[in-house]
Formats: C-alpha cells, sequence, structure tokens
C-alpha cells in the first residue's frame, strides 16, 4: 500500500467538524494528491447519504459511488485524524480515511485497512499519538 498513500496525504489533529467537511477534506486532499477529479468529491458525498461508510473501531472510509469512478485517475488515500472525534451517523469517529481505488481495488484496500485497524486500541494510539509516520507505517506495506 505504501504507492498509494503518501506522507502528505494524511492530516493530524485536525478540529472537529461536521461529517460534509470531512468528506469534503479528505477529497481535496485526493485531488490534490493527483488521484481523482474534483467530482469524485459528490460520489463520496452522495455514497454517504446513501450508505453509511462508517466502518467501527472510529474509522469512516468515504469512497465515490460507482458512477464516479470515471473520475478516479489512479488509487490513493487520504487520512485526516480528529483527536476530539466527529459525529458520523450516530456514530463517534476519530479517523477518516478517503479512498479512490480503480476497478476492485478498493475491496484490497478495505480488507487491508481493516486488518490493520483491527482493534480500537489500535486507532487510538494512532489518532492521540499525533504521529504522521506511525500513520503512514501502519497503513503502508
Amino acid at each position: 500500500m505504501s504507492e498509494i498513500i503518501r506522507l502528505e496525504n494524511i492530516e493530524m489533529n485536525v478540529p472537529s467538524e461536521d461529517r460534509e467537511a470531512a468528506i469534503r477534506r479528505v477529497g481535496g486532499m485526493l485531488v490534490r494528491g493527483g488521484y481523482v477529479e474534483e467530482e469524485y468529491i459528490e460520489g463520496m458525498l452522495a455514497r454517504d447519504n446513501s450508505f453509511s461508510t462508517y466502518m467501527g473501531n472510529m474509522i469512516a472510509l468515504p469512497h465515490g459511488e460507482n458512477k464516479y469512478k470515471e473520475n478516479i485517475l489512479s488509487t490513493g488515500i487520504a487520512v485526516v485524524t480528529y483527536p476530539d472525534g466527529i459525529e458520523w451517523q450516530g456514530q463517534t469517529v476519530k479517523m477518516v480515511i478517503g479512498i479512490a481505488a480503480n476497478a476492485d481495488e478498493h475491496l484490497e484496500i478495505l480488507g487491508r485497512i481493516v486488518d490493520r485497524m483491527e482493534e480500537p486500541e489500535d486507532v487510538l494510539n494512532l489518532v492521540e499519538g499525533g504521529d504522521k509516520q506511525a500513520v503512514f507505517d501502519m497503513l503502508a506495506d
């Protein structure tokens, strides 16, 4: 996964904001990283409005609906941490990982994230530690 995540696509210790702002933040990071076109952010919002992208363990994984796949330029992820948490459709989220993935790569990425963030303590340690390199190391191979 090291080829799809870069240190500049990790933002730590962000003050709480609403769910839409969080999705727009990680979506903007994906745009600036050259992974997606701007329209993909609307697909991320649409996906989360139709089916929550909260995955458990204080993590949300916003990604675009299928019809926005044409706006993906390359596979990549962006990470934002919220030490104070944000409300995500009735759940508290402390880490938001925006995903842009070609073809079925999103399933592989989701699986890797789930494997590496299996325990709530793993997430809390990364969020509360505030160390970009630790987040990178956890998500990269």
